[in-house]
């Protein structure tokens, strides 16, 4: 099964474990915020990143000291769950991000925990692993976050906003509180913020590759209206010198306007700056142009 650019860009962050305890805090913070499921009756984490799920009980070993209760199986295909069921184990989880599992109703961004910058970018970090996807650039740009929790989203735009300072979009769909960005320069600089700079300079190469074919469609559809003109033109001109030469006026015509016929008979296809070349003696184009133009006039109006 093909990986997709979202996939590929997860396992590019995957690449880099948090060295610092309070940075492997920070990351699993922003997993814990946007996985499936994380309250007091459980924590449910469903990837599909091989890379992550590999990542992620060393994740939070380190920074939690915490096993998970639940974990997929090497061979399982698809979508990989991770479970905390155990009471204790949630309760500690909980404590150590400052909530309390009786009586937290509703869950938000501990900012102390992210007072560090090296921090906020760890927690973003675990925000797109867990809950993030970036679009193929070959398809569109679109980056999103999506959480189940509303305090966060509010917080987390808050908090992107201070480290990349640009506006991000929300939506809500099915549930869930969507952060969203549109602009490739804004998901470029998103990517490497992430320290996914590999996944960056794909956003970049696929937007160079599509100016660079739109250039070449308007210039071929530019050379290919042009090239219709002249047709179109040179049909013309050969329409009024036939006219002319019925209408025995051909014989009455200066015999410069006579050469031009004639070399716009012998060659229907030639450009105006060829034909202006086939004069004797050699004339511009823009001659070449008024004596065409002149044997179409005299057809349309007969000669005086």
């Amino acid at each position: 099964m093909a990986v997709s650019f979202s996939g590929n860009t997860k396992a590019e962050i995957c690449r880099n474990i948090p060295v610092k305890n309070c940075c492997a805090i920070a990351q699993s913070f922003g997993i814990l915020l946007f996985c499936n499921s994380f309250h007091a009756d459980g924590i449910r984490i469903i990837t599909e990143s091989r890379e992550f799920a590999q990542i992620l009980p060393k994740l939070f070993k380190k920074a939690l000291a915490v096993d998970f209760d639940v974990l997929p199986e090497d061979t399982t295909p698809g979508k990989l769950v991770f479970q905390i069921t155990d009471r204790d184990k949630i309760a500690r989880v909980m404590d150590a991000y400052g909530f309390n599992p009786r009586d937290t109703l509703s869950l938000h961004i501990n900012m102390p925990v992210l007072e560090e910058d090296c921090c906020k970018a760890a927690f973003l970090r675990g925000a797109f692993l867990a809950g993030g996807s970036v679009t193929d650039p070959a398809k569109g740009y679109h980056l999103e976050l999506t959480t189940t929790h509303s305090s966060v989203a509010r917080e987390c735009k808050s908090l992107m906003h201070e480290v990349l300072p640009f506006p991000l979009k929300t939506a809500s769909r099915a549930g869930g509180h969507v952060l969203y960005i549109k602009q490739s320069d804004m998901i470029c600089d998103m990517l490497t913020y992430l320290n996914a700079p590999i996944s960056a300079m794909g956003i970049i190469e696929a937007k160079l590759e599509k100016e660079l074919n739109n250039k070449v469609n308007r210039r071929c559809n530019c050379d290919d209206a042009n090239t219709s003109k002249v047709v179109e033109a040179a049909q013309e001109q050969l329409l009024a010198i036939r006219a002319l030469r019925t209408g025995g006026l051909f014989e009455q015509l200066p015999k410069k306007l006579q050469q031009a016929a004639k070399a716009r008979e012998d060659h229907p296809e030639a450009s105006l700056t060829e034909l202006a070349a086939m004069m004797e003696p050699p004339i511009t184009k823009p001659a070449m142009n008024h004596r065409l133009k002149k044997l179409v006039q005299m057809a349309q109006e007969g000669i005086q």
